[in-house]
């Protein structure tokens, strides 16, 4: 049976000049008399619709006459813009008829296995925004507790489809991602153009950080513009071989964003649903071939090898299943790789590896490398085992910097500055000994409160790394920051408790 829908009622859109972020949010007046605000007391949202174009926005009523009138309906700034209609255009509102997905989230809690159908209903209402905040949490929760590998593969699928689907004339196109958990691991701004520069298709889009103190586009970014749109992203491809670009503007998997966006505060981030995430985006793309660096640490997303294994077969799976080939590497996750972590100090290490400077961070060198040279080997023309060395040549030649450069020119100027914070707090040994383990989280968690990435010159800059040997009142990593109220509050939480476990 169909739900019964509202009659609907005429009333003026006015652009209201708050940002919801990715809510559609409705502003009604206490005193509108044609949808009265006491008859959506049971409904959480509202369907707003102007000729072909429909959305669901969630209600909030004004007690202020001069924020909205009585014949007026206020669209915050993500609502005006998905809806495209002018400043004073009539536009009709009623109550949304609930969506008929959220009962998935009681067969889930019930223990039931979903069907493909049941998901990619799912997939259609995130999308569409029908879910509450609270019916997706609810649903995550669900999921996290009991997942079968085959509906993680239909999620995946259902998310793949919901959005753009990029499409390229080479047959091989390749793509590099990490799972994250490990600061300063920044090795796609080095296998980008490594793998460009010798001719292989890599169009790489890529997150803003959310949890960690930068994601691959925010540091991208202290080089290049990065929220380009699928037109210019397709242009700087067909010049350049490659792109490192904000994802977000590309609208791919978009049900993942909704997902991420509740996914994250509630601190839930299973294997199942990483796998759904990640593949969704990539096939998004139109990735054929793609390497997943999973590291493992104790303080990781991964913290054993059975985690790992796990993880590396649920990828597996569902990749052959979909048509990705994938090819799951396992790294070390013990402490942060490079030194900077945050985003402009990230860049700074990032092209002292491209410009091979004597003070280049050897680790991040040599894992660029390595996951380089596997994707190089899927071209035919490499024989096994020469990856790596076609990698240093292209690296060492300055082919790979050549080809950043052309990128980052194709892409556009970085709206952003490159600048390193000038507040600077050295933290040290409080005594004598080993460096035997370097906490990750507490690592990024330090620089987030230095201001990264909000300021991309904040973060920190490491000096030490594990099995060093260091003297009380060594220094360990320096904090760099721009705001003196974070920099500051980092500062005291970085001495309290430094991340460095010494013995």
């Amino acid at each position: 049976m169909k739900p019964v829908r509202a009659s609907p009622v005429h009333l003026k859109i006015k652009p209201i000049a708050i940002n919801t972020f990715r809510e559609n949010v409705l502003i009604l007046s206490r005193d509108c008399h044609a949808l009265r605000p006491e008859r959506l007391k049971g409904s959480r949202k509202v369907e707003i619709t102007r000729g072909s174009e429909r959305l669901l926005a969630t209600v909030i009523i004004a007690e202020d006459p001069l924020l909205v009138a009585p014949d007026e309906v206020g669209l915050t700034q993500p609502a005006f813009r998905r809806l495209g209609a002018p400043a004073g255009a009539l536009a009709n509102v009623a109550s949304a008829p609930p969506p008929s997905a959220t009962s998935a989230i009681f067969d889930k809690i019930r223990g039931d296995t979903l069907t493909p159908a049941q998901l990619t209903d799912v997939v259609h209402d995130l999308v569409d925004h029908r879910w509450s905040d609270m019916e997706i949490a609810a649903f995550l929760v669900a999921c996290a507790s009991f997942m079968t590998a085959d509906e993680t593969l239909a999620l995946t699928d259902a998310m793949a489809r919901a959005g753009k689907r990029l499409q390229w004339d080479n047959r091989l196109v390749v793509d590099k991602h990490c799972i994250g958990g490990v600061p300063g691991n920044r090795t796609s701004l080095i296998v980008a153009p490594i793998v460009a520069a010798h001719g292989l298709l890599f169009p790489k889009t890529s997150s803003r950080a959310i949890t960690s103190p930068s994601g691959t586009a925010d540091t991208m970014e202290v080089l290049a513009r990065v929220d380009l749109d699928e037109q210019e992203m397709r242009a700087v491809v067909e010049e350049c071989g490659g792109c490192v670009v904000w994802g977000g503007r590309v609208d791919l998997s978009p049900a993942d964003d909704v997902l991420i966006s509740v996914e994250r505060p509630l601190s839930i981030d299973t294997p199942d649903q990483m796998v759904a995430s990640i593949l969704s985006k990539k096939l998004a793309a139109g990735s054929t071939s793609l390497i997943i660096d999973v590291p493992v640490g104790p303080t990781a997303k991964v913290r054993d090898t059975r985690a790992a294994l796990r993880l590396r077969k649920l990828f597996e799976f569902v990749g052959s299943r979909l048509g990705l080939h994938i090819d799951v590497i396992m790294t070390d996750g013990s402490q942060p790789i490079g030194r900077g972590i945050g985003p402009a100090l990230e860049m700074r290490d990032v092209l002292a590896v491209l410009r091979s400077a004597s003070d280049a961070p050897p680790e991040l060198t040599d894992k660029a490398v390595k996951l380089s040279g596997r994707l190089l080997e899927l071209d035919p023309e490499v024989r096994g085992g020469q990856g790596e060395a076609r990698a240093r040549e292209l690296l060492g030649s300055g082919a790979a910097l050549k080809k950043m450069e052309q990128i980052a020119e194709a892409q556009g100027p970085s709206p952003i500055s490159n600048a390193i914070g000038s507040l600077v707090h050295e933290v040290a040994a409080k005594k004598d000994g080993w460096i035997d383990g370097v906490d990750c989280l507490r690592i990024a968690r330090i620089a987030r409160l230095a201001g990264a990435p909000t300021d991309p010159g904040a973060g920190i800059d490491i000096l030490k790394r594990k099995g060093d040997n260091v003297r009380a009142g060594e220094p360990l990593y320096r904090i760099h920051g721009v705001e003196r109220a974070d920099f500051d509050y980092a500062a005291s939480a970085a001495d309290a408790e430094s991340g460095f476990h010494l013995t």
